[in-house]
């Protein structure tokens, strides 16, 4: 996914009938790409848009402004590593012979995995292939990360330092040469 955008927005609301309120106050506010839009699991919605700064800061206000007590959390990551707008459509291909280490991180909310998977990307050299936000999996999020060894360490250590006060860390893993079996079901 080639995009323009340099920030990311996250919008996540109680509220499934908001979640499309704030959708569509989000799309007249401000010149965004909505990358994200939809129920999650346990009954919530989600967006995530991205656009330049102002954008994306003018959209989240306008959907904040009309959800009021269905908010949950929102998120805005200035100058976001692109990889993280790849890795959310799931357009990054990983060959056999570029995929070494495997760092995983997962959490509790949606828009921790976001803000750590940004943070992993601009700590180190490793090339972040997936972030899965919420659906399926209980409303949580976990990002896929994949290099060198001690980039892969690195890239994991700044996540988790990243979301370190919010208490929504639930587990880091470091797999130095993952099997050619999960690397196939991976990709």
């Amino acid at each position: 996914m080639k995009t323009t955008a340099h920030s990311i927005g996250v919008l996540e609301l109680s509220s499934i009938a908001a979640g499309y309120q704030a959708q569509d106050a989000m799309l007249k506010a401000a010149d965004i790409t909505i990358l994200i839009a939809r129920t999650i699991c346990s009954g919530k919605f989600l967006i995530i848009a991205g656009g330049s700064v102002s954008a994306v800061n003018a959209s989240l206000e306008a959907g904040e402004a009309v959800v009021g007590s269905y908010l949950i959390e929102k998120l805005t990551i200035a100058n976001v590593d692109q990889q993280i707008f790849s890795a959310i459509a799931g357009t990054v291909h990983v060959s056999d012979e570029n995929f070494r280490a495997l760092g995983i991180v997962e959490t509790f909310s949606a828009t921790n995995i976001i803000e750590a998977a940004d943070a992993a990307a601009k700590a180190a050299d490793v090339t972040l292939f997936r972030v899965h936000v919420s659906m399926a999996i209980g409303g949580k999020g976990y990002f896929l990360a994949t290099g060198d060894v001690s980039a892969v360490q690195a890239a994991v250590d700044a996540a988790c330092s990243a979301i370190e006060l919010s208490g929504m860390l639930v587990n880091r893993v470091v797999i130095p040469a993952a099997s050619k079996e999960m690397l196939q079901e991976l990709l």
